[in-house]
């Protein structure tokens, strides 16, 4: 395996990754913020009011993506086990 095609398989494996962690990551963030400025606005600090909400919206985010998550790593699967050949060759 030539160290170009080991950087570019780690380039597409990074990005496959960023891919699917991006959408679970960006729901996380967005809900904290929500609920960190309500928490800030009323004085509540309460550890499951920020727990709670951001435990749904990952939920709600995983079953809605889940088949495009998944298509995206067979994809990525199927390239990869397709270009086996031409690694060892």
């Amino acid at each position: 395996m030539s160290p170009d095609l080991a950087i570019e398989l780690g380039n597409r494996t990074l990005t496959v990754a960023v891919m699917l962690a991006g959408p679970i990551l960006l729901a996380a963030l967005g809900i904290g913020l929500i609920v960190g400025m309500f928490q800030a606005a009323t004085q509540i600090n309460e550890q499951t009011l920020s727990f709670v909400p951001k435990l749904g919206a990952l939920a709600v985010v995983l079953f809605l993506l889940t088949p495009w998550m998944l298509r995206v790593l067979l994809d990525f699967t199927r390239s990869l086990f397709r270009g086996i050949p031409g690694m060892l060759g």
